[in-house]
Formats: structure tokens, sequence, C-alpha cells
């Protein structure tokens, strides 16, 4: 029977991912902002949107990278996410030739929704309400 490669047994680490690949995943993340911030991707409806790109985690073999983005004040998302994937591999080629890796890791694109709950707390925190039982709670109230 096949091993789960996910098991931890003898030998496996469960401690997250690699420096390395955080290295690489941090170099395309800054090397995939500046390319997306050029416009050097030939595609209008791409260059249209301002995209953040949050964070970058990279597979343990570094073939796939995976972008977690955001269009500027979370509008059009899916028609920026839409556009991203559509130009990938040029995206992948830019990248590569930016960062000169032996080899182009696969991008893929999903949404950052942490971006979506750090408003939604703010929001939420920022309520007049929920500010004054903040504000009035008394500190060491645990039972």
């Amino acid at each position: 029977m096949a091993q789960n490669r996910f098991h931890s047994g003898a030998g496996s680490s469960h401690h997250g991912p690699s420096q390395r690949q955080l290295r690489v995943g941090e170099l395309i993340r800054r090397t995939l902002s500046d390319v997306l911030l050029r416009g050097d991707v030939h595609d209008p409806d791409l260059n249209r949107h301002s995209i953040t790109v949050g964070e970058v985690r990279t597979s343990p073999d570094l073939k796939v990278a995976t972008a977690y983005v955001l269009p500027l004040g979370g509008h059009d998302a899916q028609e920026a996410l839409a556009a991203l994937r559509r130009n990938s591999g040029e995206l992948r080629h830019l990248v590569a030739k930016a960062m000169t890796l032996k080899y182009a890791p696969q991008l893929r694109f999903v949404l950052d929704e942490t971006f979506d709950r750090m408003d939604d707390t703010r929001r939420l925190l920022s309520e007049d309400r929920v500010r004054r039982d903040i504000e009035s709670a008394p500190e060491d109230d645990e039972d």
C-alpha cells in the first residue's frame, strides 16, 4: 500500500515551510509585485488593477508558487484574479527571468482572504457599541 506523503512518520518534518521555501516565496512575492507594478504584462485588463501580493507560498520542491493577491480596495477581485490566471504563463516567465531561477515555478493565484478579515475586524472594532463594550470591560474578569 502506498504511504501517505503527509503521514508524519520517521524522517518527515511537520514544522511548516523550510527556510528556503520562505526565502524563495518572499523573493517571488517581491518580484511579482514589481512586475505587476511596472505593468510588464501587455494586458490592459490586468494593468487596470492595482494588485497587492500579500504572500507567496511555495511547494516543498519549489515547483509551484501560490500567490495570495488582492486588488486595491478589494474591487473587482474576481476580474483581477481571472486576468492574473490568464497571464500566468507570461508572469511566470517574467518572474523567472528577474530572479534567475533554474526552474520557473508554476504560478497559482488565489484571493487573499486575510485582508477581508482584517477589514471586518477593524469595522467591528470601530462600531460605537463594540468600542463601549471593550472600553468598559473589566481587565481581570476571568473565571
